[in-house]
């Protein structure tokens, strides 16, 4: 299958939209920036819901829009699954009514696949009434799946509910991408909804995509920086599990051939993959090897990068990009003091020091 592209300009309001770009055809993509950078109206131009200018967009080898060939098919032949910020489900249906509305020709297979992926049964009798903020968002969902879309749209789903709903409903989006074979653009504001679904990341500003890319190489990029305070600053990782020690209560992961990491017990299945998120405060460097240490993660590494940060309540503080292997890369954040006082120079080498308790079960996303 091809990607998604998206090649298309628009002007709406005081905003240019000048948009191209391919999108993996499979996975969570998400769609970040800041309130009026143009988030949602992106997707709206994929729905239909908005006409671009001029321009091409395509879903593998099906063109929605075209202006040279004067190709805009209608929203409901665009095939198209939306969830929006609120779950806007038919009060007077129940939520089987609700899952059903809009299905042109039933399957009975497909429907219980939905249903269970979401754990909706349960309500499958309810009104919208009777359920919760998590149930009603879960149902939304599964509506739009039930249409057997060739992409799944979301605007901001979890950003109506409170923290206990949201935690009720992220197990479910995490396994979508791994249960669902099409695109899945995902609106968000939230740091940490990219940490946990994202496999993509495209950052938008003033209707430009000014990065975009694997949420690894994305997250750790400059474009990012605005959006990273002193205790955000972080590394994010891709590996897998490669040992438990129950007797420890303790996991290790291995990050590339050569590196491997110890961290606090992850449930996870030996060789699964994982995401993970390693604090640029929660590491520390040495010069020479200590030999006595109750830290477990001790990594040799070359200073590649160094950085001098100006906080905005006055302090300063010293990014240092470390290389622990090729393509495998790690940040530290340390005072202008331990920098000359270690007197760190690029190209040299040194130890990286990470606590394993510091990284917690939150820290690190195991694939299903």
């Amino acid at each position: 299958m091809s990607d998604l592209t998206l090649q298309f300009q628009k002007q709406l309001g005081e905003t240019f939209f000048d948009i191209d770009i391919a999108l993996p055809n499979r996975g969570i993509t998400a769609i970040f920036g800041r309130s009026g950078a143009g988030k949602t109206s992106l997707i709206n131009v994929i729905s239909g819901l908005i006409r671009p200018d001029q321009g091409e967009i395509r879903i593998s080898e099906r063109v929605l829009f075209s202006s040279q060939s004067k190709i805009n098919l209608p929203i409901e032949k665009r095939r198209v699954g939306y969830v929006f910020q609120e779950a806007r489900l038919f009060p007077h249906y129940t939520v089987k009514g609700n899952l059903r509305y809009g299905i042109k020709q039933f399957d009975a297979a497909y429907f219980d696949s939905v249903v269970d992926l979401l754990a909706i049964r349960p309500l499958l009798e309810r009104y919208p009434s009777a359920l919760s903020g998590g149930e009603k968002q879960r149902v939304a969902i599964g509506r739009a799946l039930l249409s057997q879309p060739d992409i799944l749209l979301m605007d901001e789903p979890l950003a109506s509910l409170d923290l206990p709903r949201k935690r009720e409903v992220m197990p479910f989006l995490e396994q979508l991408a791994d249960r669902i074979q099409i695109p899945i653009l995902y609106v968000t504001h939230s740091l940490d909804e990219i940490l946990r679904l994202a496999n993509y990341l495209v950052l938008i500003q003033e209707g430009k995509v000014v990065n975009a890319g694997a949420v690894e190489a994305v997250w750790s990029s400059e474009t990012m920086r605005p959006w990273h305070d002193l205790s955000e600053h972080s590394t994010l990782f891709s590996g897998e599990i490669v040992q438990q020690h129950h007797g420890y209560s303790i996991t290790e992961l291995r990050l590339a051939p050569e590196v491997p990491l110890w961290v606090r017990q992850v449930k996870g299945e030996v060789g699964s993959a994982v995401r993970l998120q390693i604090r640029a405060t929660d590491v520390s460097l040495m010069l020479e090897r200590p030999t006595a240490t109750s830290i477990r993660n001790i990594l040799p590494a070359r200073v590649q990068q160094i950085e001098h940060r100006q906080q905005d309540e006055g302090g300063r503080y010293i990014d240092v990009k470390l290389e622990l292997a090729p393509n495998c890369n790690l940040w530290a954040t340390i005072t202008e003091w331990a920098l000359d006082d270690l007197g760190l120079k690029v190209g040299m080498d040194v130890f990286a020091q990470i606590k394993g308790v510091s990284i917690s079960q939150q820290d690190v996303a195991v694939s299903r």
